[in-house]
């Protein structure tokens, strides 16, 4: 067997989290690529992070330059498996106490569209892409993010393959739609080891009746949202809705409720809003039926379009003759209001992952470099949640001596260059970014993350699933 090469060293912290994954790279050139990748998506950044901005290179004239196209095999032609760096990166996650997942927490399925020019791209189709909420040409990925009321991170992301790429079009066996990506990635999730109270999704999955007989099938609840105009069981005039539902349920005013019960929420910033939450009937949907139909507002007396959720849960009601025989705990209306509160915490993953670490910044075409682009993103998210809970933001860093390199032995060595240039020793960042960023410098307090969305809930219904956690109080 050839002894390794050392490997230039990445700046600093970046390198301790990136020798975590170097028995997974086999060459040097490789774990060569991985720390400058992640180095150049941690950077801020005036421009999008494509190869030329990951390696500082000018645009397009610096296209040929040898660190972009080293960057550029590294991405399309080098033979590691994206597939095991992100499991690793997800052993890594599980096995810190600070980020290990917990059965209070809630696994949110999403999908996300970026625009995206030509035809010859993988995945490139004319589709509904949600973040311009328009049809447009551009690529989706299906994603799915572990949350709860202080740390998320994405798990697994899947982009989804339009059916011009078959050859048989939606009949071919390969083809899958979003729903089906979805459902196996949640499956994947439980798979993998990740606790987790419920399943939450928006009204594009909770509508599909499928896609909840799916989840329910692999033993997996939900709270999902529905549309208002959702569900119409009668046709005409006659049609009954979930706001039709809410609209039976009695109120008069906040001392004389009714059928409504008051939910307390507690927003990160230390915010408290009262809603109102009730079980409704729709159809067979009933408290005591298979799936529940909750309706949470901030005025049940016009349930403002805004601040209204319709909410679809297979979660017993606690007392409710469902519970004994249920395999998962009973859920009142304060718990199913928080696990779907907590969904949002997906929206500002992507304006981390997207804005700042340039999920959709890829200029490749093959399938297997916008998936191992995509690893990489999570995995520079992942590194912040690393150092974060390495370094508080109470205390600074303890500084780190610099080593001279071991001494090999000698012997055959590995293939590659002799002599590599050494990577960047200074801070990752220059002066101050002109806008929030997700990554400082290194050299100042760890304050990795860009500040918290003010309107994400925190508190939650107290149980005997909660660990101890040694993150810094909020």
């Amino acid at each position: 067997m050839t002894r390794r090469v050392p490997c230039p060293p990445a700046p600093g912290p970046l390198e301790a989290y990136a020798a975590r994954f170097d028995d997974l790279l086999s060459t040097l050139a490789q774990r060569r690529g991985f720390r400058e990748y992640l180095a150049g998506l941690l950077l801020p950044r005036d421009r999008n992070k494509t190869l030329t901005c990951l390696a500082g290179a000018e645009p397009v004239a610096g296209a040929q330059h040898p660190a972009v196209q080293r960057l550029q095999f590294f991405l399309s032609e080098s033979t590691w498996d994206h597939e095991q760096i992100n499991a690793r990166r997800l052993e890594l996650l599980l096995a810190d106490p600070a980020t290990e997942p917990h059965a209070g927490g809630v696994l949110v399925i999403d999908d996300s569209g970026d625009r995206k020019d030509g035809t010859a791209t993988a995945h490139v189709g004319r589709q509904w892409l949600g973040r311009l909420g328009k049809t447009d040409n551009g690529i989706v990925t299906v994603t799915t993010c572990w949350a709860d009321e202080s740390v998320y991170y994405p798990l697994h992301a899947v982009p989804y393959s339009p059916a011009r790429h078959f050859p048989a079009g939606k009949s071919d066996p390969g083809f899958r739609t979003k729903l089906q990506i979805a459902a196996e990635l949640a499956r994947t999730a439980k798979t993998a080891g990740v606790a987790f109270r419920a399943v939450a999704a928006d009204c594009a999955y909770g509508d599909q009746d499928g896609f909840r007989r799916q989840l329910g099938e692999a033993g997996l609840p939900f709270v999902m949202a529905l549309k208002p105009s959702h569900g119409t069981w009668a046709y005409g005039k006659d049609a009954y809705t979930p706001v039709d539902a809410a609209r039976a349920l009695t109120w008069t005013n906040p001392e004389h409720p009714g059928d409504w019960t008051a939910v307390e929420r507690t927003f990160r910033n230390g915010h408290t809003e009262t809603w109102w939450a009730a079980d409704a009937h729709l159809g067979w949907w009933g408290p005591d039926g298979n799936v529940r139909l909750v309706v949470a507002t901030t005025d049940p007396a016009i349930l403002p379009a805004q601040a209204t959720w319709y909410l679809a849960t297979d979660l017993p009601r606690p007392g409710g003759p469902r519970e004994a025989d249920h395999p998962h705990p009973a859920a009142d209306l304060h718990e199913v209001v928080r696990i779907y509160g907590i969904r949002h915490w997906i929206e500002q993953s992507y304006k981390q992952v997207k804005d700042e670490l340039g999920w959709a910044d890829f200029q490749v075409r093959s399938d297997t470099a916008i998936r191992r682009h995509q690893t990489l993103v999570t995995c520079a998210f992942s590194f912040c949640w690393d150092t974060w809970f390495a370094h508080p933001p109470d205390r600074e860093p303890a500084p780190v001596p610099a080593l001279p390199p071991a001494p090999t032995p000698p012997g055959p060595a590995e293939r590659g260059p002799k002599q590599t240039p050494p990577a960047p020793t200074g801070q990752l960042a220059q002066g101050d970014p002109s806008r929030p960023r997700l990554a400082r410098s290194l050299d100042q307090p760890p304050t990795m993350l860009a500040r918290m969305d003010e309107c994400t809930p925190t508190a939650r219904t107290p149980s005997t699933d909660q660990r101890r956690r040694r993150r810094p109080p909020t």
